[in-house]
């Protein structure tokens, strides 16, 4: 990553954990837009995250919940930025969502969950 995609990555991630899942949307689209293969994908994993919280936010279950099982299957491919983040904790922690979505249990009001910095590959905030 170029330092100015380092730092929008950074951005998208505080604007996630901020709730603030449009501005993310952007910060992150950003990135994307300048990547390929299944890099491109990951990013594209984040985004699709990203876009079912800003869709159950708005009590758009369906959406939110198609999004979702997308984002998912992008999370698992193999990304450098994986290994910036908690990408096994996040999963983790929106399965139970998604299987609450398709239910028809969760609400606009479910609590989401943050994206954390990995361990080993921490990254500095700004």
């Amino acid at each position: 990553m170029t330092e100015h995609q380092r730092e929008r990555f950074q951005e998208g991630i505080e604007l996630f954990n901020g709730g603030r899942f449009f501005d993310c949307h952007e910060a992150l689209e950003e990135v994307w837009l300048e990547f390929s293969g299944d890099r491109k994908k990951f990013l594209q994993g984040l985004i699709q995250l990203t876009v079912a919280f800003h869709h159950l936010r708005n009590g758009n279950r369906v959406g939110a919940g198609r999004l979702l099982a997308a984002a998912l299957k992008k999370l698992e491919l193999d990304s450098p930025e994986r290994a910036l983040i908690d990408v096994d904790g996040l999963v983790a922690a929106v399965r139970p969502l998604e299987e609450r979505i398709a239910a028809g249990e969760a609400s606009e009001k479910a609590p989401l969950p943050q994206i954390r910095w990995s361990q080993t590959q921490h990254v500095r905030a700004k």
